[in-house]
Parts: structure tokens; C-alpha cells; sequence
């Protein structure tokens, strides 16, 4: 499948990101997030979802059956996104922080080796209510990683939030000797309710501040703005301006912000940051312009949802363009249909790889409808290396038997997963499965005692 995503100079690619922060305060997925996800914008199509979630409910029934089942969220996103040819590349879940990564099918098999990470910083650091979970991938052959946070609370623990994300920092690490830590990838994103609160300000000036629109006022005393020129490691972290109603606390079901006896202070407590490692070579003496970046990050939109009431947080999204040279442009491996099928006898696969691609006796090659949400809803599949059936120096083939078929026939693609790399490495185009004889003739009889019926009226 030939890659999407906007045009830019030869040999480089531009992708739009769209990340959601929410804190869901345990609430079900609301009717619609249209607005949410940007699906109303024409001309503007999304690359990647990126979607953390905190406070996902996790009593321990849900919990147990989440895990058994998925969660009502992530079946949500997918049932929203497989239409628009989106599938889930990625989900880890740690009690109730849930990070999920959708992209298009075109950007599928240039996203390999993922890993995820989690790490706990909640009671005596044991308790998953608090930490954070992640998500690294080689994104056309660029190491990007994603980061969902849920720090401590409440105003007076700004340095405990800063000294666990530090911990987390230090804890999460992959496989891999090139990029083994969170700080070594080439851009990083790290969002979440950081639970960052606004200091020294009263009740009372800080309400007049949101409802004048004069956020900047409020700026200064952020704690994490605060932080940043004090800490070293936070200093080559970016934001965007925030120049949106802070997104806590709120009353449920409205946009008042808390009216309770406690009348916590409005806070920006959802954030979402970045930071891209410096990949610019330095000039050299003679006074050598260093080439263009290999990978750099724009910020396009970072705002508040008010629509959005079933939790006391709102949820707060940022749109990225990423521009990267491409090191990575022809899938490992490539795969069509040989033929015409049918739901009445065995079907041929053909595939090919590159010399890149490390095989597995666990690799697979799935049958998938065109609106499939993720690797595993597959309609049939077949192991690569127990299902061959011709092997030559440009391509292999192997077999699917008719029992796996959809005797209803329809629009379908075949994918290779790949073991090793966790993921698909090559999708086929589009293809047609004729449906059996036995139901077409069905449906035709079907249709005839219809006109039947109809003419008899």
C-alpha cells in the first residue's frame, strides 16, 4: 500500500498527530466525540490518534472483566475509528491509565517494533491508580515514544510530581541498545493529568482571569511553568501557550467550575508537552551548512473541550504536524491475492520480503475486513511457515483453506504480522471474496418471493 500523509520535499513526509488527555473520572464514554477527534474538519485527516485516558473505572470487577474482554473505551474509539480505515496499532492499560494508538492502514507497515512500559508510583509505589504507562515505536524509521502520566494531586505536592516523573524517566525502559530510555527517543510526547495546580493566586482573581480571557495573567504561578525554569530535565520540554480555560475542576454535567464546599482553584492539570532530541549535526569548520532535520515537530492546535461534561476534568487535545525524513518507505513485506477467490475452495497468498524483515515460526499472514479495528480481528488466519505451499527466490505462497472463508463473500485485505516486531508489516490493496453459490442462490430466491409479495399487493 502506497503511504499517506501530506506531500513535502523529496524524501521526507509530513504526518498530522492528534493527541487526547482526558480524565474520565470513571464515567462511560460519552454519545459522541466528533468535535473531540476533529472528524467534523474537512480536508484535515489525522495520521495518528493518540488517546491517554486517566481514572478509566477500575473497580475490580470491571477491572477483571476489561481484561478479559477489553475495555468499554477502547471498543468505543475502535467502533468510531475502524470505519474511517483506522486500526489500533497499539494499548496497554495500567488499572485506570489506558493509552491507545489508532493510525491510518497506509502509515501501518512503516510502524514497527512497538513496546510498551508502565510504571506505578501510586501508594508505597505498588498502586497503579497513579504512575504512567507507554508506548514506543519506530514511526518510518524514526523512534518516537508516548508517554501517559497520572501524577499526585492536590497543590502542596508539586515537587512529589516532579520527583516521581523523574522516577518514571528512569524506570521505563526498553529493549533495545540504541534507544533503551524514554529520553533517547527522537521525539518524546509526555501528556496526561500532570495535576499541576496555580499558586498564590486567590479564588476569586483567578475566576475573573478565565472569564476576561486573560489566561496569561494566570501563567506565571503555574506550577509546571514554575518548574520548568528551574529543572534542568524540563527545560527541553515544549508547550504550547495556554490560551484555553483550564481544564479541572468542574462540576458533572456542566461547565460551572466547582461550586462544593471545597471550591478547589481552576487549574490546567491536563497538559500535553514535547520534546524532539537534537539531531542537527553540527557546522564544520569550513562553515558547512548541517542538512535540514531529520525529524521535527509543529504544534497546530492546543485546546479544551467544554462540550464535554461527564467528568470534573475536560479533555484537552493537541494537533502536531510531523515532518521526518523517510528512512524507512517500502514495507518489509508485500503481499497480494492470487487469483480470483471464492468461499468454495482453498486460497492462494503470494508474499515477498526484504532481507530486513527477521522471520519467525509465529508469523502470520490474516484475513481482515476492510474494517478491521486492530491486528487480532482477523476473520481467518494462517501460520507463514506451516501453511506454505511453494517457496521461490522472489516470493513464497501460502495456502487458506475454504473452511476460514466468509461464505458471504465481500471486500477484504490480507496482512503480515510480524512476530518479532510485535506488529503488521504489510497490508494488501483491496480485494473482492466472491460469496458461495448456495447463499447467492438464497438471497436470489429471497428476492424473488419479494416480488412476489409485491406484485400479489
Amino acid at each position: 500500500m502506497e503511504p499517506e500523509g501530506g506531500a513535502a520535499a523529496a524524501g521526507r513526509k509530513r504526518l498530522r498527530l492528534h493527541l487526547v488527555t482526558w480524565n474520565v473520572g470513571t464515567a462511560s464514554p460519552p454519545p459522541d466525540v466528533t468535535s473531540l477527534l476533529q472528524l467534523n474538519l474537512q480536508g484535515l485527516a489525522v495520521d495518528l490518534y493518540i488517546v491517554g485516558l486517566q481514572e478509566v473505572n477500575s473497580k475490580i470487577v470491571n477491572f477483571l472483566s476489561d481484561l478479559a474482554f477489553d475495555d468499554p473505551w477502547s471498543i468505543f474509539f475502535e467502533r468510531i475509528l475502524s470505519p474511517l480505515s483506522y486500526i489500533k496499532v497499539s494499548s496497554i492499560r495500567m488499572q485506570g491509565l489506558l493509552l491507545l494508538i489508532f493510525a491510518k492502514h497506509a502509515h501501518v507497515p512503516f510502524i514497527r517494533n512497538i513496546q510498551s512500559q508502565f510504571t506505578r508510583t501510586g501508594i508505597y509505589g505498588y498502586w497503579g491508580n497513579k504512575g504512567a504507562v507507554s508506548t514506543r515505536m519506530s514511526l518510518y524509521g524514526h523512534m518516537v515514544c508516548f508517554v501517559n502520566c497520572h501524577l499526585p494531586a492536590h497543590m502542596e505536592n508539586a515537587e512529589l510530581r516532579l520527583d516521581n516523573f523523574e522516577h518514571i524517566l528512569e524506570m521505563q525502559q526498553f529493549d533495545g541498545e540504541k534507544v533503551p530510555g524514554v529520553l533517547d527517543h527522537d521525539v518524546l510526547f509526555w501528556f496526561g493529568d500532570l495535576n499541576f495546580r496555580i499558586e498564590d493566586y486567590g479564588l476569586h482573581f483567578i475566576r475573573e482571569s478565565i472569564n476576561n480571557n486573560r489566561f496569561s495573567l494566570l501563567w506565571e504561578k503555574d506550577q509546571l511553568n514554575m518548574a520548568k525554569k528551574k529543572e534542568a530535565f524540563l527545560q527541553e520540554f515544549r508547550e504550547g501557550p495556554l490560551q484555553f480555560k483550564p481544564s479541572y475542576k468542574f462540576d458533572l454535567y456542566s461547565n460551572e467550575y466547582d461550586t462544593s464546599g471545597k471550591k478547589r482553584k481552576p487549574a490546567w492539570t491536563d497538559r500535553i508537552l514535547w520534546r524532539v532530541k537534537s539531531l542537527l549535526p553540527y557546522a564544520s569548520e569550513a562553515g558547512e551548512v548541517p542538512e535540514k532535520q531529520a525529524i521535527s515537530v509543529s504544534l497546530q492546535s492546543y485546546t479544551s473541550h467544554m462540550s464535554y461534561c461527564i467528568s470534573d476534568h475536560k479533555p484537552v487535545t493537541g494537533t502536531f504536524g510531523l515532518e521526518l525524513k523517510l528512512l524507512v518507505s517500502i514495507p518489509l513485506v508485500t503481499l497480494h491475492p492470487v487469483g480470483d477467490w471464492s468461499t468454495e475452495q482453498d486460497a492462494i497468498v503470494s508474499y515477498s520480503t526484504l532481507s530486513e524483515l527477521q522471520h519467525s515460526a509465529w508469523d502470520w499472514i490474516g484475513l481482515y475486513k476492510v474494517t478491521f479495528r486492530h491486528a487480532n480481528d482477523y476473520v481467518v488466519y494462517a501460520w507463514v511457515q506451516d501453511n506454505e505451499v511453494s517457496s521461490g527466490e522472489d516470493a513464497k505462497q501460502v495456502y487458506i483453506s475454504t473452511e476460514g472463508l466468509p461464505t458471504e463473500g465481500g471486500q477484504f485485505l490480507l496482512g503480515y504480522y510480524s512476530h518479532t516486531m510485535q506488529s503488521i508489516v504489510g497490508l494488501s490493496q483491496h480485494f473482492q471474496i466472491q460469496p458461495s453459490r448456495t447463499l447467492a442462490e438464497k438471497d436470489l430466491a429471497c428476492d424473488g418471493e419479494a416480488l412476489q409479495c409485491g406484485a400479489a399487493e
